[in-house]
This record gives structure tokens, sequence and C-alpha cells, in this order.
């Protein structure tokens, strides 16, 4: 049988260097890649402990036509773009802590959700919705 795994997941930004410290100081992701190409901006984070899996922001534009690039950023910006992403942790109470002082929006403080896991939820610069489980 072949094996197979997610190697990287994009999330749309409105500005890279607004979701860096969010992605690298806030959840603790480490920056592996920063490329610059064409008036656009790739910066991706690894996964301490998950190597080969990487998170990629880039503005709506980068790699896709003007069009639906500003289609993409009108839903961003609102708080509708793709998601929520969904991140684990084994302690959500000092990563919740941890991002509320770091001053992410809180959408939904730790609390037991009745479909599954304790989890939280905050947005990241650019509005979009992030998910934190606890496992």
């Amino acid at each position: 049988m072949t094996n197979i795994a997610l190697a990287y997941s994009p999330i749309t930004v409105d500005d890279v260097d607004a979701a860096i410290p969010f992605y690298r100081d806030g959840l603790g992701l480490e920056v592996i890649n920063d490329v610059a190409y064409d008036g656009h901006r790739w910066v991706s984070f690894g996964f301490p402990g998950q190597p080969g899996l990487s998170l990629v922001v880039s503005d709506p534009t980068a790699g896709r036509s003007p069009e639906d690039g500003d289609a993409l950023q009108r839903l961003v910006v609102k708080g509708s773009g793709p998601g929520p992403y969904v991140f684990t942790t084994s302690d959500l109470d000092a990563t919740f802590e941890k991002l509320r002082e770091f001053g992410a929006e809180v959408l939904q403080e730790p609390k037991e959700q009745g479909w599954g896991p304790r989890d939280a939820a905050f947005r990241d610069p650019a509005g979009n919705h992030i998910r934190i489980n606890q496992v």
C-alpha cells in the first residue's frame, strides 16, 4: 500500500507581515521558508514534531487571477474565507492564554463541545477562523 500524507495547507491573509507573528509567536510554529516572487510572498511554517507538514500563508492574489484574488480577499477580510482551520494542542488552557495575551481576537473561550472535543476559537489578524482542540 502506498502511503499518502498532507504536505501543506494554504491560508490566505491580507497582510503576510501581520500574519507572521500570530503563527510564529502566538501558535509557536517555525518559519521554514519565506519566498517572494512577482510581487507576492509565501511564508511556510513548520509544526514541531510533524516534519514534512507545513502551513503556507500568502496574499489573496498569490497564484490566482486578480479577479479570484479580489473575491477571496473580500471573503477573508469579513471572516468568511475558507476554514475554520483546526489545530490541536495538549494544553488548551495554556495555548488559549498565550493567544489571548498575544492579542488574538477571541471568538470562544475553552469549552466542552457536545459534538466532540474541548476547544477554543480565535481569528488570525486577517480574520481567518482558527479553532484549537484539546487532545
